[in-house]
């Protein structure tokens, strides 16, 4: 009977030491810091890629105009 109440007690103890363990360190923690404010807003990615369409844009006008100036209809 005393190794059941002695058993039980060292159970008891183990138990509350382990919600010790996870329960203090939370206690003495500090706010995490504030996140750095963003480096671009997206306006430039966004100015980059337009630009690019309209590269794009230009090159295919430039490519295909030569087939509607040509004077043989060929096509």
């Amino acid at each position: 009977m005393a190794v059941n109440r002695m058993l039980l007690v060292t159970a008891m103890a183990a138990m509350f030491a382990v919600c010790l363990g996870i329960v203090c360190p939370s206690v003495g923690a500090q706010s995490m810091a504030p996140a750095p404010a963003p480096s671009s807003d997206g306006t430039s990615i966004d100015q980059g890629i337009a630009y690019a369409l309209m590269i794009g844009a230009l090159l295919l006008t430039y490519l295909i105009h030569p087939l509607d100036a040509f004077p043989y209809g060929l096509f």
